[in-house]
């Protein structure tokens, strides 16, 4: 993982999701950040703004911890 992304990720998850910094660890879920379908959907539009990519919403089902969403989006980096 890359730091600097990671820092970019986490800091749009913030902001979107309302959470503290701390919370957001790869291994954290979007459950356990109390994340429903509509602060996903805006945590996606975030994401893709902040790095410039394109995520499909079919590409989204079973990613359920940050971990995942990560490696989403840093791969079509």
């Amino acid at each position: 993982m890359s730091d600097d992304n990671f820092a970019r990720f986490t800091k749009c998850a913030v902001e979107v999701l309302s959470v503290e910094e701390s919370a957001v660890v790869p291994e954290a879920t979007f459950e356990s950040l109390d994340a429903d379908s509509l602060d996903l959907v805006e945590l996606v539009m975030a994401l893709e703004e902040e790095f410039d990519v394109t995520v499909e919403e079919d590409e989204l089902e079973g990613v359920t911890t940050i971990k995942a969403a990560f490696e989403l989006v840093t791969s079509k980096l």
